[in-house]
Order: C-alpha cells, then structure tokens, then sequence
C-alpha cells in the first residue's frame, strides 16, 4: 500500500507524522480529536447550509484516510517501511499517457463572475448541460447544475465535469483552469477529495485519477 504525496501530506497535518512514522496508539487518539472537532453536527448551531456541507466532506475524507492508514498499520513492519519504488506513482513517468471522461470538480467561491468566466458565457445564465471546450485543446468541461444568478455577498459551489483524450495536453488544461480559480476560489474537490489550490498539486491530483497506461519505449 502506498499513500499519494498528497495524502502523506494531509496525514502530518492531521495525524502529526508521516504514515512511515505514526504510532499505532497515538493515531487513533488522534482519530478520535478529529472525530470529536470535524463531525457535521458541531456545525448546525451555524444554520449555514456551506458551511455544514464542507464540514461533511471534511469529516468523509478524515475517515477516508484513517480507513486506509488502519489497513496500512495490518501490514507487516518491514512492508510499512518500505518506501515505493518509480513504478508506485506510474503518472510521474514520461511515457505515461492520460484520459479522462467526467472527472467531477467542484469550486467554492464568493465571486460570482468566476463561473461565467470559467464558461465563456459573458453573463448569460448558465444551464445544466452547457459544455464549453478549453482552448488549444479537445477538452471540453460540462455544467452540473444551473446558475441563475445572484446578489453579491455569498458563496456558491460550482460543479463541473472535465472531459479529455490522450492526445490532450493535461499542462494546457490545467494552466488554463489554474488561471481562472488561483486567488478567486477558495476550495477545491475533484472527485469529492480537496486539493490545494497551486498548480502543481491540481496536476497531480488529475494525473492520478486519469493516468490510463504507459506507451513502449524509454523512460
């Protein structure tokens, strides 16, 4: 078993150590703090809807990453230490080739012109089902939901799919959606797990979910 950069990160963050260096008996008083902080119902004295909503998600993805580090903790102790070798992370490698089809992203934001600026609709609301392709590319990303406007002074959840081929440049896709969302949204999921806002993590993040096979040839 191996955990993704991202989720090695994550688990410092929350659990205080690397999955190599946590102890069994101090994750799971751990597990129970994060429980106790994060469950959904500390948040209905808010009566914000978003805010119960992120709280959820929050909780699902601890719960997420404490399953798989239990799992982790049943393997032998020298399977533990192991560190993973170039053919863990298959996406890294340059023969690896990627495709998506519906890869679900979603966007918190309070600015209310991101999603047209995300759709090119210059303003019209925007409908369930609209597609809008990403320049230089076949990539297309598809509406969710409808937006129909609304005041200043709020937050929304945008929820789009991302749709592209092989012959796709996954770095054009992403510097082009990069571009629209640094410093305008404030959370992002793509397949409902939070990635950091910053380039190089939205990369990885879709190259895990999309990698497909690596073609002959070197390395």
């Amino acid at each position: 078993m191996t955990f993704s950069e991202n989720e090695s990160r994550e688990i410092q963050e929350l659990f205080g150590a690397l999955p190599q260096q946590l102890d069994p008996d101090e994750f799971k008083i751990k597990l129970r703090e994060l429980r106790a902080k994060y469950h959904p119902d500390q948040f209905e004295k808010f009566g914000n809807e978003t805010v119960k909503q992120m709280a959820t998600e929050r909780f699902q993805h601890i719960e997420q990453l404490a399953e798989k580090l239990e799992s982790f903790f049943k393997m032998p102790a020298a399977q533990r230490s192991a560190k993973p070798g170039p053919s863990a992370q298959p996406y890294r490698d340059p023969r690896a080739r990627f495709s998506g089809h519906d890869l679900k992203i979603e966007l918190r934001t309070d600015d209310k012109d991101l999603k047209y600026h995300i759709f090119g609709t210059f303003y019209r609301w925007l409908q369930l089902g609209d597609t809008f392709n990403v320049p230089e590319t076949k990539a297309r990303i598809t509406a969710d939901e409808e937006h129909l406007g609304r005041k200043i002074g709020f937050v929304e959840t945008i929820r789009f799919y991302l749709s592209f081929e092989e012959d796709d440049s996954i770095d054009t896709i992403v510097h082009w959606l990069f571009e629209r969302i640094d410093g305008r949204a404030d959370t992002l999921l793509i397949e409902s797990e939070m990635v950091p806002i910053e380039f190089d993590e939205v990369l990885i993040a879709i190259k895990r979910r999309t990698f497909r096979h690596l073609t002959a040839g070197p390395a």
